[in-house]
């Protein structure tokens, strides 16, 4: 069976990205002086209301109409306004969280971070995806969950130099042409900000609802607002945020230490109206058993971190059936 590897891709995206633009941008834009002057009469004898609503109009029939992935029921965005926050980590411990609560689900992982890519790492995975009949890549998978990522397709320290569109033809590769299998959900593991990447998979996709991940500290929590905020803009419905790093417990002494301040992240679901999923602590075992690519969902399931994954994700189910109804 043939490999999918990181010079083919790149080939092949080079290509795509050469080929005449396929983007779809409303009307095609004509160009010339009689284009200009059209214009400046259609400004001169429209107001200015008529004209924001025609050019709202052209925009929406400009974007990509969402197409489901196939085989996929539910799309649960991961994001954050920054990175180092763990988004990853709850991406991952929520994928299994939603096993662990029930079985009979499942769950697909897909990392998003085409610049840096962490599931590999996390989920212990290593190697190039084969490809199907179909050409479609197979997901690389452990714990029950197949995963997919960049990262199966560079080694671990080779850079990816892209610009954006071939960044974007990769996030299109890795939506479309990947062979899920079915999927009652599957997980994605945004990069963080709130770029390109963020719009397109939720102007190409229709997503269930986004889960914003922050720390209590203020600084992130602006950014984390942003997040949120840009959901809302493009319909997404965001299921709520996770308060990660809430607390450090002392493993000696067990006093409490709120490192990064405390219930920042229930503040700012207060301010935003939505609800505050459930709060992670800081836990050397999170860190340990992530570096290990063993996340504690999996690792330690009777630890009190791995409960509190779980009860995000049972939040996440809960909001996701209240958005649905």
């Amino acid at each position: 069976m043939a490999q999918f590897t990181y010079s083919r891709l790149s080939h092949l995206l080079r290509i795509s990205v050469n080929k005449p633009s396929v983007l779809r941008t409303g009307t095609e834009t004509k160009h010339g002086p009689a284009c200009c002057l059209q214009l400046i009469r259609c400004q001169r004898s429209v107001d200015s209301k008529a004209l924001q609503e025609r050019q709202k109009q052209q925009m929406a029939r400009g974007l990509p109409k969402q197409k489901p992935i196939t085989g996929v029921k539910q799309v649960i965005v991961v994001a954050s306004g920054k990175g180092g926050v763990g988004k990853s980590t709850t991406a991952v411990n929520l994928a299994l969280g939603l096993m662990a609560n029930n079985p009979s689900k499942s769950v697909g992982l897909l990392d998003a971070d085409v610049y840096g890519p962490s599931i590999p790492k996390l989920m212990n995975l290593r190697g190039n995806p084969e490809l199907t009949d179909n050409n479609l890549m197979i997901p690389l998978t452990n714990y029950g969950v197949p995963c997919m990522s960049m990262g199966f397709l560079v080694e671990d320290v080779a850079p990816i130099v892209w610009r954006g569109l071939m960044v974007m033809s990769a996030i299109e590769k890795l939506l479309r042409q990947v062979d899920w299998g079915s999927l009652d959900y599957l997980v994605v593991d945004m990069p963080p900000g709130t770029g390109d990447v963020q719009l397109s998979i939720t102007q190409n996709i229709p997503i269930a609802g986004a889960v914003i991940v922050s720390t209590p500290q203020d600084i992130a929590l602006l950014d984390a607002r942003r997040g949120a905020e840009m959901f809302k803009k493009v319909n997404v419905p965001v299921l709520g945020l996770v308060q990660n790093m809430s607390v450090f417990q002392c493993p000696k002494c067990n006093h409490q230490t709120h490192i990064f301040g405390s219930d920042g992240a229930r503040q700012l679901a207060d301010t935003l109206g939505v609800k505050l999923l459930g709060d992670v602590p800081l836990h050397l075992n999170i860190r340990e058993m992530s570096d290990r690519g063993r996340p504690v969902v999996v690792s330690s399931p009777d630890s009190p971190e791995a409960e509190a994954y779980r009860k995000v994700a049972s939040a996440v189910v809960q909001r996701l059936e209240e958005v649905n109804a």
